[in-house]
């Protein structure tokens, strides 16, 4: 087991910068992939980001080029950087943990863009 813990979010201005820290109570080098996701009210959950241990990144085409995800296994830590929000990245940002027979979430933390 691991419990996530999110924090970073908040009120934010249009074309503002964001960062998101998610903490974890043990050690995220057993899991292969550590994720970003977002659910906007009354739509499904999406995914933002991922990275695998051996660096790799994912995103969506949405946030390409104004977001950056790392992770930091010393600290059991995982960053989700972004850039130029828009109004359209507003929703709860959830993390995620990934191994191969395990799946974990965090609580998630509020992010509004709003003028």
């Amino acid at each position: 087991q691991v419990q996530l813990v999110e924090s970073g979010g908040g009120l934010v201005q249009p074309g503002g910068p964001l960062r998101l820290s998610c903490a974890a109570s043990g050690s995220i080098a057993r899991f292969y992939a550590m994720g970003w996701y977002r659910q906007a009210p009354g739509k499904q959950r999406e995914l933002v980001a991922t990275i695998t241990n051996s660096g790799s990144t994912n995103y969506r085409d949405s946030v390409k080029g104004r977001s950056t995800i790392s992770r930091d296994n010393a600290k059991n830590t995982v960053y989700l950087q972004m850039y130029s929000l828009k109004p359209e990245d507003t929703g709860i940002y959830y993390c995620n943990a990934r191994g191969y027979t395990s799946d974990f979430w965090g609580q998630g933390t509020q992010v509004t863009v709003s003028s």
